[in-house]
């Protein structure tokens, strides 16, 4: 069975606090601190699998999308050359590509989640 295309239809890049190792953990076993839950999923979301990870600089979900199962969130971590993490979310689809409603919505979430969520939960 071939590979469908995917299209990237998403990204962002910003800073994290910790180091490369700790985001790569958040974004591994993201349930891993009850006391400091990030991963907060919508009625319409589904917990992510991991389906590629390359310690420390890469991780790779499932969709999180009852909508768009076919969804792949990919994630490129880099030290930012303080103490912090470059973190890079793409968002991947196979066609038929969503919709604008649609595509706004997911970039939002994902944007809430990493660049917000996941920030708050280290602190800052």
């Amino acid at each position: 069975m071939t590979e469908l295309a995917r299209h990237e239809v998403g990204s962002r890049e910003r800073a994290q606090p910790p180091p490369p190792a700790i985001v790569f953990e958040a974004l591994t076993h993201p349930d891993r601190d009850p006391a400091r839950p990030w991963l907060l999923l919508l009625d319409d979301e589904q917990p992510p699998r991991v389906l590629e990870a390359a310690y420390p600089d890469l991780v790779v979900w499932s969709s999180l999308w009852l909508r768009r199962p076919d969804a792949q969130v990919r994630f490129e971590l880099a030290f930012d050359g303080r103490s912090g993490t470059m973190v890079r979310w793409r968002l991947l689809v196979t066609e038929p590509l969503p919709d604008a409603s649609l595509l706004g919505h997911l970039r939002k979430r994902l944007n809430q989640l990493i660049n917000a969520d996941l920030r708050y939960a280290f602190g800052q």
